[in-house]
């Protein structure tokens, strides 16, 4: 089969680098094939100020670099990655898609630009690589995408002629080697896999179980990022499943609080340690007549502290271990609902986990993530601007990024 053709010339940008330090502890998974689909590699062929970038994930991972080394891009590729797992349209995930260009690339005789991501997702089948080539200008589309596996190209398509619509061809090993149809160019082809692979030759059933391990690693993800100044109001009360900035808070206390008493007050022992002053408990409380929800802090002497009264740091350390602790059916999160709980591993993607946190925070934050890390059913990737407080820290990957 024809390899998808490049969206664009993309000239070279300065590059940042991606590889995790020597010292650096090798994952698990690695080591042997992991049961849970999970996202083991992101790659930045060419995005915003990424070029030729390879980001090795663990199960903790943390992106450490200065301001401008492309932290918050890459969790923002990540994400985007996701969403097209999830099979949303083009369009929604890159509003600004332009932005997404390298800055130094120039357009082609047709005045054509783009950039390419794509990531390595491993799990039963073994390491499931997916690359991505689209067209940012002038008309957003994806112009060519490839799913392989050992060295094996399992499905690819390529851009064949003006129409909205891309050239499919995907591994059949029966009667005939491939199988050719077309499909939109506004949506990841591999996200239409399990409704167009026949899945009658052991070909296609490789295919649809690679298709299906991705979109399983790809789809469990929460992008997180606590914002302060929009937890501290009451919250009418909701469906009690955490947004992203973390702003209704006090409607998923109410809930967690009753529904699981044990991590409940797993919760709580971690307040203690983030928080200021004497805490014998966290929960949320009607107000405003009982139209309203806040969350409080007991401080167990008859003294209630609303959090319109903590600190930024505090803030943010609450909602995100509270995000640590709680699982898929508590985070306003885009899973694969056919999938048992059991068999998905929920990654969180939290851009600034040490905004705002002082020494003691961060580092009681990072253990409460690797212990829930440990346990195989939530991974972590965070940005943080130095890492240097992380060492020693057991199944922590660090992957430096620098200004070049």
């Amino acid at each position: 089969m024809t390899p998808p053709p490049p969206p664009q010339p993309v000239a070279t940008v300065p590059r940042q680098s991606a590889e995790p330090p020597a010292h650096a502890p090798v994952d698990a998974g690695r080591a042997r094939r992991p049961t849970l689909p999970r996202v083991t590699e992101l790659l930045l062929s060419a995005f915003a100020g990424h070029r030729g970038s390879t980001f090795r994930l663990g199960d903790l991972t943390l992106l450490a670099g200065p301001s401008g080394t492309g932290k918050t891009t890459a969790l923002r590729a990540y994400e985007a990655l996701a969403r097209l797992g999830g099979g949303a349209e083009l369009g929604e995930v890159f509003p600004d898609p332009s932005a997404c260009v390298p800055e130094r690339a120039r357009p082609d005789a047709q005045r054509r630009r783009g950039f390419r991501i794509g990531c390595t997702a491993d799990g039963p089948e073994g390491p499931v690589r997916l690359e991505v080539a689209v067209q940012a200008e002038p008309e957003l589309r994806i112009v060519g995408e490839r799913l392989s596996a050992d060295g094996l190209v399992l499905m690819e398509t390529a851009l064949r002629d003006p129409r909205r619509a891309v050239q499919a061809a995907w591994h059949t090993a029966g009667a005939t080697a491939v199988t050719r149809a077309p499909l939109p160019d506004d949506r990841l082809g591999t996200a239409l896999l399990p409704l167009r692979v026949a899945g009658t030759t052991a070909g296609q059933l490789r295919v649809l179980a690679a298709a299906e391990q991705m979109l399983v690693a790809l789809r469990s993800v929460f992008p997180c990022d606590p914002r302060p100044e929009r937890m501290r109001d009451p919250v009418p009360a909701g469906t009690g499943r955490l947004l992203p900035d973390c702003e209704n808070l006090a409607d998923v206390l109410w809930r967690t609080r009753s529904e699981c008493t044990r991590r409940h007050a797993l919760l709580v022992d971690a307040v203690r340690v983030g928080c200021a002053g004497p805490v014998d408990d966290l929960l949320a409380e009607p107000c405003a007549g009982g139209r309203l929800m806040r969350a409080v802090l007991d401080r167990g002497d008859g003294v209630r502290t609303t959090l319109r009264r903590l600190g930024d740091g505090e803030l943010r350390y609450t909602a995100l271990a509270l995000v640590l602790l709680t699982g898929p059916g508590v985070l306003e999160a885009d899973v694969p609902g056919e999938v048992p709980d059991a068999l998905r591993c929920l990654t969180v993607l939290a851009d600034g986990l040490d905004r705002a946190q002082d020494p003691a925070q961060r580092a009681a934050l990072l253990a409460l993530a690797a212990r829930m890390c440990e346990r195989g059913h939530i991974r972590l990737v965070g940005a943080v601007s130095d890492a240097t407080w992380a060492a020693g820290v057991p199944g922590a990957t660090v992957v430096h990024l620098r200004r070049d």
